[in-house]
């Protein structure tokens, strides 16, 4: 793929790149932006000629770079490219936006394609998308090591009042949603009295391991967690070889995070009494 500009520089006439077309050594796609040798293009290409015909200073963005870094999937919308201000190209088939400031940090290149950075994408993202797809892509982010949460709140600190920006954090804010043993305790306990259950056992040891909560005469644990997002290995190792101790010693384990028990009660409470019914029965 190459510019108008690229074959001037490269010393040619515009005569020499009318001939060129005609004899079909170049291909237009976009307004000063041609495939060699060949029409046909994959998906990069595309994205790559997107922002090619946009000019300097422009990279892609939104829902077309979270396509990029893999952290959405493709959609039926337009390609979306960030320009600088001051630039107001019209092209069939994209959607432009312009930003004021882009700073070099919010500015990447994957696959050859400048693109805006990870943490920037998902601030973009945040204006355009549910919050049920931003947590998907926050997931996959993370997954993909392009930005954890921890990352993208420290990031997020320093960028209040940017649209996007609220949504993200609040989002943050509830999934790793952090009680104290005392209020998580004031929280649990109600519900699980209001499914039909006795008082629990807590911080009982069970082969070798505190649990949170404990019905010993069901054989039924539950286990709470204050942080869904980004749990290292060593830590989910730990838990794969609690919940094995404790299957084979006969208990079963639920396992809901903080979140859950603050902000879905209805649907941490059904559980619990449809697991005690099953174990009582």
């Amino acid at each position: 793929m190459v510019t108008r500009r690229q074959l001037v520089e490269l010393g040619l006439s515009e005569a020499a790149i009318r001939h060129r077309v005609s004899t079909g050594r170049l291909h237009p796609l976009h307004a000063a932006v041609y495939a060699v040798g060949r029409r046909e293009l994959g998906r990069d290409g595309q994205l790559l000629a997107a922002v090619l015909t946009c000019g300097e200073g422009a990279v892609l963005s939104h829902a077309s770079a979270g396509e990029l870094w893999g952290i959405t999937r493709r959609g039926a919308g337009p390609i979306e490219v960030t320009v600088p201000p001051g630039r107001a190209p019209r092209r069939v088939g994209l959607r432009v936006h312009r930003r004021r400031d882009l700073p070099e940090a919010d500015r990447a290149r994957r696959r050859g394609i400048p693109v805006t950075a990870p943490v920037r994408t998902l601030i973009d993202l945040a204006t355009s998308i549910s919050l049920r797809s931003l947590e998907a892509a926050v997931n996959e982010a993370d997954k993909a090591d392009l930005v954890d949460p921890e990352r993208l709140r420290a990031a997020l600190s320093i960028r209040s009042g940017q649209k996007g920006v609220r949504p993200l954090r609040q989002l943050l804010d509830r999934r790793t949603f952090a009680l104290t043993d005392s209020a998580l305790e004031r929280r649990f306990l109600p519900l699980a009295r209001s499914a039909g259950l006795p008082r629990p056992e807590t911080r009982a040891v069970i082969e070798g391991f505190r649990v949170d909560f404990l019905w010993r005469a069901l054989g039924l644990i539950v286990e709470t967690d204050g942080l869904r997002y980004h749990r290292t290995a060593a830590a989910q190792e730990r838990d794969r070889k609690r919940d094995q101790a404790h299957a084979a010693a006969g208990y079963t384990t639920l396992r809901f995070t903080h979140s859950q028990v603050a902000f879905e009660p209805e649907s941490v409470k059904a559980t619990v009494a449809a697991v005690a019914g099953r174990l009582g029965a």
